[in-house]
């Protein structure tokens, strides 16, 4: 059984992508510093799938942690790296913070794993690194615009590093995905995104509020230039993009890869509006929803949705669940979790 490890592996999408590894046979062993993250994630693996993975609670910027770690699992056949800071609003108040967690993480671990036989590497990215593109949809060739914020800066120079070091290691093998908008729960509502605090992100903010949490959900700006005058984002099915990483893995380790630095958008390739998202949500769950209209986010941008026709020719791969399928997944996981909170 290949034995694979998954950095940020308790997380929202890390988790989802364990189930999937383990559902595709691998041995997983899960890093994590539980500072985004909860130990009872552990449990809700495996009562999804009956494999307990194997854990470790490491803080990834010490190098010496890590090193051991890559000693002792010297029998690792890949890395799917998830371990980082990714909230916009609290990298422009803290860029220190997100500079050092999420560039100093990634080269320990790229410097531990070039020590392995099989040096196979998928990079968790994202759509951030585009700014506000020119073209819509978006493909991989779009320019590279400056960075709306530290958290986007971190994903570009994240991309830059190892595009540097593939120059000169032609044995390691990685595949940067870059997603759009991750939303959505697994299916047995065991697990889902569960964020510290008041939630930055859309779905969980209107799951929250919906289940009385919250008082209302702001909607940044009803005049921008799109059909209802919110913005539109290209939402992805957290399963959809989890099982994503396991095709990517897959691809190096057949090695199928054309060259040893390959890059995919993985969305659904559909850009939904707030608004759009906000009915989606009320036409499964029978809630009528309590929003308000405030001013425009500084940041945000009008649109973003891909083109994801690279990963669906190359990898095979494509998005299977709808805005929907996220939506009633998403609002099942919020009842499950306050009902026996």
């Amino acid at each position: 059984m290949a034995k694979v490890l998954v950095t940020g592996g308790l997380g929202f999408i890390g988790s989802h992508t364990v189930v999937e590894l383990q559902n595709e046979g691998f041995e997983v062993v899960i890093i994590d510093d539980l500072s985004n993250s909860s130990i009872e994630f552990l449990d809700r693996i495996e009562s999804i799938t009956s494999i307990r993975p194997l854990f470790e609670q490491i803080d990834l910027r010490i190098k010496s942690k890590v090193k051991t770690f890559f000693q002792t699992h010297s029998d690792l056949v890949g890395v799917v790296h998830f371990a980082a800071s990714k909230a916009v609003g609290e990298s422009v108040e803290q860029p220190l913070l997100y500079y050092e967690n999420n560039l100093v993480s990634l080269i320990n671990v790229l410097e531990s794993i070039q020590e392995l036989d099989q040096s196979n590497f998928i990079f968790s990215s994202s759509c951030t690194v585009y700014g506000q593109a020119d073209i819509l949809p978006i493909t991989e060739d779009a320019p590279i615009k400056k960075a709306e914020s530290p958290y986007g800066n971190t994903k570009q120079i994240g991309e830059e590093i190892l595009a540097d070091l593939c120059k000169i290691n032609k044995d390691l093998k990685v595949i940067s995905l870059r997603y759009f908008n991750p939303i959505g729960a697994h299916e047995s509502a065991k697990i889902g995104e569960l964020p510290i605090g008041i939630p930055q992100n859309l779905v969980p903010y209107i799951t929250q509020t919906a289940i009385g949490m919250r008082e209302e959900l702001s909607v940044f700006g009803d005049d921008y230039p799109t059909e209802d005058g919110t913005c539109i984002r290209d939402y992805i099915h957290v399963v959809d993009l989890a099982k994503a990483h396991v095709v990517a893995l897959k691809r190096v380790l057949n090695g199928q890869n054309i060259s040893n630095l390959e890059t995919f958008n993985l969305g659904t390739g559909k850009g939904s509006s707030v608004l759009e998202v906000v009915k989606a949500f009320e036409r499964v769950s029978g809630q009528k929803l309590k929003y308000r209209i405030a001013s425009r986010r500084e940041g945000d941008i009008t649109a973003a949705y891909a083109d994801t026709s690279k990963a669906n020719s190359e990898l095979g791969w494509e998005a299977e669940l709808t805005l929907d399928d996220a939506m009633r997944s998403a609002w099942k996981w919020e009842q499950e979790l306050r009902k026996n909170s």
